[in-house]
């Protein structure tokens, strides 16, 4: 349910949606190495776009080039994504503050629509079926941007868009719970009604916790990755 690359497109431009899709979909996990020859014959590419996609990633944070050893899909440890975390909480709380005032009844309205869709996809969902769990993510994206377009505050979005995807590769979305996505929604929901009471201290207030509640279950994860990576080391 990610968006596909276009026909259209030139070879530089089809090879990063590709593998952009693949990394944030988690296709491709975090920390994997990105070889050009196997991706060149994968997307049916030349090395030259398969280059250019990898350069273009890393200027996003999504891909390391390491010198003498190629590129990976970055990784960060619990110290990062705390970091990562607390500044998504500083800037998606101060675009739904912006975007209370200014969101008309329409735009409002469109953003339940997309709440409507996550909720029956989860309603059905197997969350260990990946592709699922991906179209969960993709419109929980939209709705998130939807926000941040709202807020008229365009010097914020390329920022902003950053760090809603670098944790994305992090998170196993098809590993997640029912109470975590059923917490989502209500998030969602109650965002929703701030924003038609038109109240930006409300939708602040939402959206910091929002984002806060999915900073604490990500670092579970990534501590207890470290512990069993830990563990493994000191077996060896």
């Amino acid at each position: 349910m990610w968006p596909v690359a276009q026909s259209g497109e030139r070879a530089a431009d089809r090879a990063y949606h590709l593998l952009r899709r693949e990394i944030v979909a988690g296709t491709i996990p975090a920390g994997s190495h990105l070889a050009e020859a196997e991706l060149a014959t994968q997307y049916e590419l030349s090395r030259t776009p398969i280059r250019e996609s990898l350069r273009r990633l890393q200027s996003e944070g999504l891909v390391e080039v390491i010198p003498h050893r190629g590129a990976r899909v970055v990784d960060w440890n619990s110290f990062d994504v705390e970091g990562i975390y607390d500044l998504r909480a500083l800037v998606e709380g101060f675009v739904a503050r912006r975007a209370a005032t200014r969101l008309s009844p329409g735009q409002v309205d469109h953003l339940e629509s997309l709440c409507v869709q996550m909720e029956e996809l989860t309603a059905r969902a197997d969350f260990a079926d990946v592709e699922t769990m991906s179209g969960f993510a993709f419109l929980n994206d939209q709705f998130h941007g939807g926000v941040a377009e709202a807020s008229g505050a365009d010097y914020v979005i390329p920022a902003r868009n950053v760090l809603v995807v670098l944790p994305v590769i992090l998170q196993a979305l098809h590993n997640y719970a029912p109470v975590d996505v059923n917490r989502s929604h209500r998030h969602h929901r109650e965002l929703l009604d701030a924003f038609r009471a038109k109240d930006p201290a409300w939708a602040e207030s939402i959206m910091t916790t929002h984002v806060l509640s999915s900073k604490t279950r990500l670092m579970d994860q990534v501590r207890a990755k470290e512990s069993a990576d830990g563990a493994s080391a000191d077996s060896a």
